[in-house]
């Protein structure tokens, strides 16, 4: 289907916007993925994080959003599906709207007046440059599984938020965050027990970490089958020079060493540390203390929830919105592990904070503890 977008540049296919990407595999999806939380952690002694994303799926017609916010031990979601239709490259869906006002330096997140409670005008605008991903490609029996590019940076946040009738004003001195843009063929992940068989995981510990201080960034992202052995490493360090300009470092190892929470309810990590080691200078130790805040990344249809998976076919519009107690043992059996922490990060007497994502699945020869519970 041809529509007014298709007469702007950009095409990487001979086809029209709204199909035919990535060779017309069904897999092929394209994400914007945002965080912010207060740097403090909290506002007035409450726990906070919103989370808010984004899928193009243009072999299946599909665009789908999410927008959440944690508040305490309350989880509130917002969840959006479309039809493409003669607007492929609108990025948004029913309320929520994503504008990038400047690449790579700032971008516009709206959610107008919805069920949920939730709504928002947000500006997020770039502290670092972007970090690149190394491409993140793996086949099994010569089938590709995955073969996606990722970019990911650091922000500040301004503009204001409202949950439960409660206005909150975001400055960028007090709301930082962190977000990513990724596009290529995205492995399927399916978790949801209403919508069996459910995947089964063994054998590895992963980490997608995001850690900002005022003139420092570190970006990681590892997986692990074996301790010390990773198949996938991808980390970045950005330094912040006194006269404003920015330096980075590939890292060529990182080394962790983490302590999980006695969370009869599912996967935490209480604190750990990271040791990034580079091909030249000296390495750099980042501790991390996780704090109360954490989204649920189920709740923005990650592994799916209730039946309804990232790219399903929903008609020309659907939504819904439902609020977690996070206390609920049913309710966290059903989040399960996927999730943004919000981790409180020190690093050669700087004091910062971010984000980190994580699980370890049974068989992985360290971390016993947590493999109780479900790794993703």
């Amino acid at each position: 289907m041809m529509s007014a977008q298709d007469d702007l540049i950009g095409h990487q296919a001979p086809a029209p916007f709204a199909q035919r990407a990535g060779q017309g595999d069904p897999r092929f999806t394209e994400r914007y993925w945002y965080t912010l939380h207060p740097v403090e952690g909290s506002v007035d002694g409450v726990p906070m994080i919103l989370d808010i994303g984004m899928g193009y799926y243009p072999n299946k017609g599909v665009m789908d959003v999410f927008a959440g916010i944690t508040v305490g031990r309350q989880q509130h979601n917002f969840r959006a599906s479309r039809a493409l239709g003669a607007t492929p490259l609108e990025a948004g869906a029913g309320p929520l709207r994503i504008q990038v006002v400047q690449g790579m330096a700032r971008h516009r997140l709206t959610l107008a007046d919805n069920g949920s409670g939730l709504s928002f005008e947000l500006d997020f605008e770039a502290s670092f440059p972007a970090a690149q991903e190394k491409q993140n490609f793996r086949e099994r029996k010569g089938v590709v599984e995955e073969d996606m590019v990722r970019i990911s940076q650091f922000g500040r946040w301004r503009g204001w938020f409202a949950i439960g009738g409660q206005r909150h004003e975001v400055t960028p001195q007090t709301w930082w965050g962190q977000r990513d843009h990724s596009w290529g063929i995205r492995s399927e992940m399916r978790t949801d027990e209403s919508a069996p068989p459910v995947q089964q995981h063994s054998g590895f510990f992963w980490t997608w970490s995001m850690f900002q201080f005022e003139d420092l960034g570190f970006s990681i992202f590892l997986k692990e089958r074996e301790p010390g052995q990773p198949h996938y490493l991808s980390a970045t360090e950005f330094v912040r020079g006194p006269d404003g300009r920015v330096t980075h470092r590939e890292a060529i190892a990182v080394e962790h060493d983490l302590v999980w929470a006695d969370d009869p309810l599912g996967q935490t990590i209480e604190s750990g540390d990271f040791t990034l080691r580079f091909a030249e200078g000296p390495p750099r130790c980042v501790r991390m203390q996780g704090l109360a805040a954490r989204f649920y990344l189920k709740g923005g249809l990650y592994g799916g929830f209730q039946g309804w998976n990232h790219g399903d076919p929903k008609g020309d519009y659907h939504a819904d919105h439902d609020v977690w107690d996070l206390d609920d043992p049913a309710t966290r059996a059903r989040a399960r592990t996927l999730g943004d922490h919000v981790v409180r990060a020190t690093c050669d007497g700087r004091t910062g904070i971010g984000i980190s994502e994580y699980g370890v699945a049974q068989g992985y020869a360290r971390y016993p503890g947590p493999q109780q519970h479900p790794a993703l």
